[in-house]
């Protein structure tokens, strides 16, 4: 693999968040044009083709604004909140330094040796092996262990870890990924609204064929969106490149000069990092290693192509030829 430089991959993981910042507004823009489009065809039948589009341009400046507010408020709620809301998804509590110094000076080493500001320390109640970086600034950068990992791994071991994480924060990996959580998230609550809208017009459909047939338009228009958000959702994942794992692995290496310490970590790792907690697909692919049940047979050749992290087996070939 060849080498890329700090500052270089911090500079990608800038662009990167830029141009995910400019790709979304339009994707929204989009979306509701695409949302009034639909809803003014399937509603209003008696309109030849060239009739349609003044009232699908009417339709859309006057749902626009309400879009774009409802946006802008959840995602400025989400991205300030975004140590909460993962927090929550994964189950991590404060590590208190009385409860664990083991573990308190080992961050501080690496950081002291690195010249970086000392995060904050999550563990997760959980006895499987795993561990993720999250945060957007210094305030808020926070590496969380779970209980497992902890309690499992030698002090080497535990160390090559704490390093690859905060390489994730040293490279900006983790604001990236944070950005891309968000505006996920924001799709998902869309297509959740727009389920339940569509469940309780269908519930009230026998009593008004009027609601019966906004409740065809609410639920064909559902399956549009939710399609298109999640087709967005894989394209997320693949524009944050699974080369961060590997570039994450080759900063540990280099902070902790030992490479064989992470790689016998990550071993110990792939044979248990399901965390029970973790349930989003969009929170598992801050952690190290991807947290759900793995899938096997023909079901795992597929979930590989779509994978948020690379196979862990060639990450300890990588590791082993340093």
């Amino acid at each position: 693999m060849q080498y890329v430089g700090i500052q270089t991959q911090k500079s990608r993981n800038n662009i990167k968040s830029l141009l995910l910042l400019f790709l979304f507004p339009c994707l929204i823009v989009a979306l509701t044009y695409l949302f009034s489009y639909l809803f003014v065809a399937i509603s209003v039948q008696d309109y030849g083709s060239e009739d349609i589009h003044p009232i699908v341009l009417s339709v859309f400046l006057n749902i626009i604004p309400y879009v774009t507010g409802g946006v802008l408020i959840w995602f400025l709620i989400a991205y300030f909140a975004n140590t909460s809301i993962i927090n929550a998804a994964t189950g991590a509590l404060p590590l208190d330094r009385k409860e664990n110094k083991r573990v308190y000076n080992l961050v501080e080493n690496l950081c002291m040796s690195q010249g970086m500001k000392m995060p904050r320390i999550n563990i997760i109640p959980d006895d499987s092996l795993n561990a993720y970086a999250s945060g957007i600034n210094d305030r808020t950068y926070t590496v969380s262990l779970s209980k497992g990992i902890i309690e499992k791994l030698n002090d080497e071991e535990l160390e090559a870890v704490i390093a690859h994480e905060l390489s994730h924060i040293r490279n900006r990996d983790v604001r990236l990924l944070i950005v891309s959580i968000v505006f996920v998230g924001i799709f998902a609550m869309l297509a959740e609204l727009s389920m339940r809208s569509a469940f309780y017009s269908s519930m009230s459909r026998n009593r008004d064929s009027k609601n019966n047939n906004g409740a065809i338009v609410i639920i064909f228009l559902t399956i549009i969106i939710a399609a298109i958000g999640y087709f967005f959702s894989t394209i997320m994942r693949f524009a944050i490149s699974r080369k961060r794992e590997y570039l994450a692995d080759a900063g540990a290496a280099e902070m902790t000069k030992n490479p064989q310490a992470l790689a016998s970590a990550l071993r110990k790792i792939s044979n248990d990092p399901y965390i029970e907690a973790v349930e989003r697909e969009d929170v598992a692919q801050l952690f190290i290693e991807h947290p759900g049940k793995q899938a096997n047979g023909l079901l795992s050749a597929l979930s590989g192509l779509f994978a948020t992290h690379p196979p862990i087996k060639k990450r300890i070939e990588i590791l082993e030829q340093f």
